[in-house]
């Protein structure tokens, strides 16, 4: 018998599947019977289980035996799913949107804040030029697995007019949609066991891709009362020999925290001296408020390009959610290993979608524009709306497209006959008692606070903080 491999390498490794051939042991005697020499077969093989060959082993129940008292298969019971992606946590903020989705096609009158996506249509121009390069059969074939190169030349450009970073195209690769970006970036870098800070409130599906490609998420947490922005000194005490990397969000989802220049570089620096890569996503860099401008670390610390990812795409700034294209832009042997990764996952993102994507970066930013004049005029109604409820502190969002309240206030009162304890339950009783829909706090780190998106039509938002206000001003 030998010891066949149960598939990839991963933090959650399956036990091996026995099969027909020579075991790591000597050949025993026929032992008179079948199941006598199975008998004598497991004993023997526990009697060894500290052999390295044998250590991840376990036999489940009496295995087959032919007629010559040979054992043909022996296989562990198994789970349908693996471990690995069984203990993957679903979508939390696409979640309450499918529920508030779903509650009102049954007729029921929710208003959701939860979507993570702007409320505006894709502009004209972008859709037009998809409908053309529908009709041209050259995008209905494969084209490269990294990405047009066209479009990849139009995103370095883009970069360098945005960010002030200069790099080739051939740094650039082409995902369909940023999560693709992500995972791929981790995927890419991550070794299992490698740690990787992640400050804290974060963006839900971080902690999953890491996990996923076998590193260890290492929550770093700050609060409201330090605007949700980690310093140097929290990093510095985090950090272990085990540290590979650091996720870096400014414009922040979900609290819209925006680092300053200083902070930046400072951040930056840090990364540099330690040793640490640095994966940033960009994907709200247009979208900051109050006199506010972004900054890439890379352009902060241009020398930390060679151990920086940058992750980015058309989703928020060109209101494209549903199009699919992200990008992640890195050193040139890490793009290299991310692209042969693609080749075998995904090959090419769609070719009308890159061809909207093309559009949309080499275009104005009128629409970038206008929604965030949209969305500034919104944080500032919500902000005030939910301050006038007791127990509920609001920081100001600089940034992105959502508020992040405190309702620690609010834990352990009661409401209505409930007395919720944490976020999760007082977001379940908001959607049960007033049809409002918000992510709690568990989603992206501690409990203790609530995500409302700001991409929504003003008069929906009005009325479902009113309805909130109503609603958690009965606490007692």
């Amino acid at each position: 018998m030998t010891l066949s491999s149960q598939g990839r390498r991963d933090s959650n490794p399956q036990p091996p599947v026995l099969e027909t051939g020579t075991l790591p042991i000597a050949p025993l005697p026929y032992a008179g019977s079948p199941a006598a020499h199975c008998m004598r077969l497991k004993a023997l093989i526990a009697s060894r289980h500290g052999d390295p060959a044998l250590k991840r082993y376990r036999l489940a129940g009496t295995p087959h035996v032919n007629a010559r008292g040979m054992i043909e298969r022996v296989t562990e019971s198994r789970n349908r799913v693996s471990k690995r992606i069984a203990a993957i946590e679903p979508s939390a903020t696409l979640a309450v949107d499918s529920k508030a989705k779903a509650l009102k096609a049954e007729g029921k009158p929710v208003i959701g804040f939860g979507a993570g996506e702007p409320d505006f249509p894709t502009a004209s121009y972008i859709v037009e030029a998809a409908i053309k390069a529908s009709r041209d059969s050259a995008n209905h074939r494969y084209t490269p697995a990294a990405g047009l190169p066209e479009l990849r030349h139009a995103i370095a450009a883009k970069t360098i007019r945005d960010s002030a970073y200069d790099v080739e195209w051939n740094q650039v690769l082409i995902t369909n949609g940023g999560k693709q970006a992500v995972y791929q970036t981790f995927a890419t870098l991550l070794d299992p066991g490698d740690e990787a800070l992640l400050p804290a409130p974060y963006w839900t599906t971080y902690p999953e891709t890491i996990k996923l490609a076998g590193g260890v998420p290492v929550p770093v947490f700050a609060g409201p009362e330090a605007g949700y922005k980690v310093t140097v000194e929290q990093l510095d005490q985090a950090k272990t020999e085990r540290t590979k990397l650091l996720v870096f969000v400014s414009p922040s989802n979900p609290t819209g925290a925006v680092y300053t220049a200083s902070e930046t570089e400072a951040i930056g620096r840090w990364a540099l001296d330690n040793g640490v890569w640095v994966v940033t996503d960009e994907i709200y860099e247009h979208l900051v408020y109050d006199g506010l401008q972004f900054t890439s670390v890379v352009t902060a610390v241009p020398e930390l390009a060679d151990q920086t990812v940058v992750l980015n795409g058309v989703s928020k700034t060109y209101a494209m959610t549903g199009w699919r294209v992200g990008w992640m832009i890195g050193p040139p042997d890490v793009i290299k290993a991310a692209t042969n990764l693609q080749s075998h996952l995904t090959s090419n993102v769609a070719n009308v979608s890159q061809r909207a994507a093309l559009a949309a970066v080499s275009g104005p930013l009128d629409v970038a524009l206008e929604m965030r004049q949209a969305f500034d005029r919104r944080r500032r109604m919500m902000v005030g709306m939910l301050r006038e409820i007791e127990g509920v502190y609001c920081p100001m969002p600089q940034g992105a497209f959502y508020t992040y309240p405190s309702v620690r206030g609010l834990l352990g009162k009661t409401i209505r006959g409930a007395r919720p304890m944490t976020s999760s339950q007082l977001a379940s009783l908001i959607l049960e008692e007033a049809e409002v829909a918000v992510v709690p706090g568990e989603a992206f780190g501690p409990s203790g606070y609530l995500r409302l998106s700001c991409a929504l039509g003003d008069s929906d938002l009005e009325e479902g903080v009113g309805r909130m206000q109503q609603l958690l001003g009965e606490a007692r």
